[in-house]
């Protein structure tokens, strides 16, 4: 498995002062599922973005991605049309360049990434906040496997990744074992800046 980033250069230092919350964590974690909570919570606040992340994947009810194909991705990279891109368990991932112009604006930014791209972000931009969302192994393989998603790759491989590893640059980790809506509520807390500790 190869993950690599390359940021979007901005030639006048730090990207700020808006937010760029990061949500990190181990497949399965149900970030997705608590992106789009936090995000209907969040929908009358236009100062809190939810941009579409480019995938070259098929979007489904998991993630509403834009899908592109490889060559796409491509293109897109080589045009810049990226603030931050990566790659994980086969796929390509982008965040599109325009985060930067809200973030430019003191909008926050909220966009699931991998978290091998977390150090670049953080030199990138003014104001990041880290959110890691784990949960115990037998919880993240039971997840995975009602998922069944194929594009998924093999369960065992992605269950072998470190959980600890995800909360290891995390500002705020959430035990996601519980209420999806009681931890999309401390997501939101985390989001607008009010601030959460378990």
């Amino acid at each position: 498995m190869s993950e690599t980033t390359i940021m979007a250069q901005d030639q006048t230092g730090a990207i700020g002062p808006g937010r760029l919350v990061l949500v990190v964590g181990p497949s399965g974690a149900g970030k997705d599922t608590l992106l789009r909570q936090a995000q209907a919570a969040c929908s009358d606040d236009p100062d809190i973005v939810f941009p579409r992340r480019v995938v070259t994947r098929a979007s489904s009810a998991d993630e509403d991605n834009i899908a592109v194909s490889q060559d796409e991705f491509r293109r897109a990279r080589e045009h810049g049309d990226f603030a931050v891109h990566w790659e994980a368990h086969g796929h390509s991932y982008a965040l599109p360049l325009e985060i930067n112009d809200d973030i430019r604006a003191g909008r926050a930014v909220v966009a699931n990434v991998s978290r091998t791209v977390i150090a670049a972000l953080r030199q990138a931009y003014a104001n990041v906040v880290v959110v890691a969302i784990t949960a115990p192994p037998d919880v993240l393989a039971q997840r995975l496997a009602a998922r069944a998603r194929h594009s998924d790759g093999n369960i065992t491989e992605r269950l072998s990744r470190s959980v600890d590893s995800a909360s290891a640059n995390a500002d705020v980790t959430i035990l996601n074992a519980g209420s999806a809506e009681y931890h999309s509520r401390q997501l939101v807390r985390v989001i607008r800046n009010e601030g959460w500790h378990e």
